[in-house]
């Protein structure tokens, strides 16, 4: 098998792998890839494939890298499609430290109440204003849009 079509398959390879990630530098991998792929076409020696895959890929991930930091960042949780959404309080899971069990969904989720002054009864419908990992940051109002 001609090395050209390996450098192709491999460009393929993560081209498609970014399609799961959305962040951009497996792209340019993939480009440093295809660009290692022209040199082996043109039949370059192995170093040279190497060479020219490499510093494409490394140009295309800080330009990819600079890209990102020059984004605007979001608020925190803007992205979080939950937010808003309304639970039920179900009960206390540890009421000292605000940590409570809430009902969405269909089923029971471990809550934590954003805002110490609030002290619901069980019953109550709150709403999710974030989620810390696998808790939910519940709140008495809804959260501002």
């Amino acid at each position: 098998m001609d090395l050209w079509i390996i450098w192709v398959v491999a460009g393929l390879a993560l081209v498609i792998a970014e399609l799961v990630t959305g962040t951009f530098y497996l792209l340019v991998i993939g480009f440093g890839a295809f660009a290692g792929a022209a040199v082996a076409w043109f039949e370059g020696g192995f170093v040279a494939q190497a060479i020219v895959s490499g510093l494409i890929a490394v140009a295309g991930a800080y330009v990819v890298h600079l890209w990102h930091m020059r984004q605007p960042r979001t608020k925190e949780g803007s992205n979080f499609l939950d937010r808003g959404q309304p639970v039920v309080l179900e009960g206390w899971a540890n009421e000292t430290a605000r940590i409570a069990r809430v009902k969405y969904r269909g089923t029971t989720w471990e809550a934590r109440l954003a805002r110490p002054e609030e002290h619901p009864s069980p019953g109550t419908t709150l709403y999710i204003e974030g989620q810390d990992g696998n808790t939910l940051v519940i709140a008495a109002n809804p959260p501002a849009p």
